[in-house]
């Protein structure tokens, strides 16, 4: 093994993690060929096939399996190595890889900006994509830091709430109901609502206030993003739960509102997740704590500025929903 090189370790576990050898190169910024002859020099100087391809599909062997454990420790031992370095020089420098649900796509940019300007040496990979593909992406431990609504229960992680995530129901601005004060929940119920993807969190939260309450949403339609249940809510089809955190900067503001509903907004946290027995890196670290420390900040300057949010009495923070667990899930 000491004939391999970085490059085929880091060309293995591209291909050995997205299972596709396209993919693999579009990553890396290379040629298929020369991912396909990396991988191919690399099974040669092992002595065993790492991959094999049933159909269409690519899986690892016993042996590829193992020597991915290995590429991961390694890569992460120099990533943190290069991490310590930069800390010893008195800089903050390195790479700092953040998956997220896309809810959080409305308030981590802003946090980004700021960590950048305290820390102009860090690169930053962002992945925005839904509940399961984070998930999916914390069981294969390809991120530093994950952000979700809702803690897992099925995993051994970590998690830590640091932002307030209040949810609220939108309405067309002409709506009957946008001029009505302490809206029942039973009056709501009688609307058609439009409502995210199963397995959202912010769905999955809005059924279990309304069946809390012996209650069921009339739902008109599912759709894959805020952007298009907003879109959707102004054109009339319904109303909508979302986080107020997806009304910041709305460009809407004169075609949907938020109503003034019992029970609303329903109190949720932002949690930042990792595996419970990950040593995260100097920037990860760096990042976690920026993010505890700033968030419920940055949030005060915009949440209390949506119409008819009204935060709670001690300010926007809020405590934990009762069924999460702030460390270890079981």
């Amino acid at each position: 093994m000491r004939h391999a090189t970085l490059r085929q370790f880091k060309v293995f576990e591209s291909i050995a993690r997205l299972r596709s050898v396209t993919r693999a190169a579009e990553e890396l910024h290379l040629t298929q060929p020369t991912v396909s002859i990396q991988l191919k020099q690399l099974s040669e100087i092992v002595g065993l096939p790492l991959l094999e391809q049933v159909g269409k599909k690519l899986y690892l062997t016993d042996a590829g399996q193992e020597l991915l454990k290995v590429c991961q420790t390694m890569f992460d031992n120099l990533a943190r190595f290069e991490m310590v370095v930069s800390d010893f020089k008195g800089t903050k420098a390195g790479r700092l890889r953040l998956s997220v649900i896309t809810t959080a796509q409305y308030f981590i940019p802003r946090l980004l900006g700021r960590f950048f300007e305290r820390y102009p040496g860090i690169e930053v990979s962002l992945e925005v994509t839904n509940r399961g593909k984070v998930l999916q992406r914390l069981s294969d431990n390809a991120d530093d830091l994950y952000v979700l609504g809702q803690p897992p229960e099925h995993m051994d992680v970590r998690a830590e709430a640091f932002l307030d995530n209040p949810l609220v129901v939108v309405a067309p601005h002409e709506h009957p109901l946008a001029l009505e004060r302490n809206i029942t929940l039973p009056r709501l119920a009688q609307e058609f609502f439009l409502i995210r993807e199963p397995g959202s969190g912010t769905r999955l939260a809005a059924e279990n206030h309304f069946k809390d309450h012996g209650l069921a949403l009339k739902v008109r339609m599912e759709l894959g993003s805020n952007e298009a249940i907003k879109l959707a809510v102004a054109g009339g089809l319904g109303l909508a739960v979302l986080s107020a955190h997806t009304l910041a900067l709305e460009k809407n503001s004169d075609e949907i509102t938020v109503l003034d509903v019992q029970g609303f907004p329903i109190r949720r946290q932002w949690y930042v997740l990792r595996p419970a027995d990950k040593q995260l890196s100097v920037v990860a670290q760096t990042f976690l704590d920026f993010m505890l420390t700033e968030s419920q900040a940055m949030a005060r300057s915009y949440l209390p500025q949506i119409p008819a949010f009204m935060p709670p009495a001690s300010g926007i923070k809020v405590k934990a929903p009762s069924k999460s667990k702030p460390q270890r899930s079981p």
